[in-house]
């Protein structure tokens, strides 16, 4: 069985801030990691690997050459491979181009019978990327996927969180399937692989547009038709008010205050 991964190196979003003069992300000094959820879709993976003798995983990702450091983390996790979709023709895209490049480096993959996602990526929290690589592929897709339950002869079954409860869905392969925390628990890397993945350079392979067989126009920038025009803070709200006494005191009090307010 082939598995294939999708996972983006983010900004840790505990250290972002935000510029209040350029309204733009303060990038520098702030530390990256792997999206939370790629990672639980990474452990997905790899504990099938664990169940099915002969299973590989590969690990692919777009972005700058840095994020080859959270490819590395992936090696050391137990992937067989990592590829990078690296270019400067890359730059600027958004989810639509995105998807388009990340569908055409797995084509340059080859077969596979299931790819792995995050649910989404904590640095733009659209959810849109998973959906949309299946959607250029032709495979079904299942998101917000909660537990794995059974993966048969050309068909897996999973759970599939809601608000209220869940789904349960049987899926033919291949497919994509986007993770929520909920899956399962990421595993800690494994100090020999550690030292296998940093010793051998070569472990991640890197591919630019021409690799991948797209010209400059049908990725990044020019190929994305939403843009951000600009990241803000909110305002901070002012300070609650509690109310005490008992309930009819409390009843008065707030009906009071609503109608100071207006609201009444």
């Amino acid at each position: 069985m082939k598995i294939i991964v999708c996972a983006k190196q983010v900004p840790d979003t505990n250290e972002v801030k935000i510029d209040p003069v350029k309204g733009t992300l303060i990038r520098d000094g702030v530390p990256s990691i792997l999206n939370p959820d790629d990672a639980n879709a990474l452990e997905a993976a790899l504990t099938m690997k664990d169940s099915y003798p002969g299973t590989t995983v590969s690990v692919i990702s777009m972005g700058p050459p840095q994020a080859s450091i959270m490819l590395y983390e992936c090696l050391a996790m137990g992937a067989d491979q990592a590829y990078l979709l690296s270019s400067p023709a890359f730059g600027g895209a958004d989810t639509c181009a995105t998807s388009t490049t990340i569908a055409a480096g797995i084509r340059k993959l080859g077969g596979f019978d299931i790819i792995f996602a995050g649910r989404q990526a904590i640095d733009g929290d659209t959810a849109q990327v998973g959906p949309q690589v299946a959607q250029r592929l032709g495979i079904p897709v299942v998101t917000y996927v909660s537990k794995v339950r059974e993966l048969g002869d050309g068909y897996i079954i999973v759970e599939r969180q809601l608000e209220d409860g869940y789904e349960v869905i049987k899926v033919k392969t291949p497919c994509m399937l986007t993770a929520v925390k909920e899956l399962n628990e990421p595993r800690y890397m494994n100090v020999g692989r550690i030292i296998d993945a940093c010793e051998k350079k070569e472990s991640v392979t890197v591919w630019n547009e021409n690799d991948i067989g797209l010209r400059p126009e049908s990725c990044g920038l020019k190929a994305s038709p939403t843009q951000v025009l600009r990241s803000f803070t909110p305002a901070p709200k002012g300070k609650g008010e509690m109310l005490t006494g008992t309930v009819t005191e409390m009843s008065s009090a707030l009906v009071q205050k609503l109608r100071e307010k207006h609201v009444l």
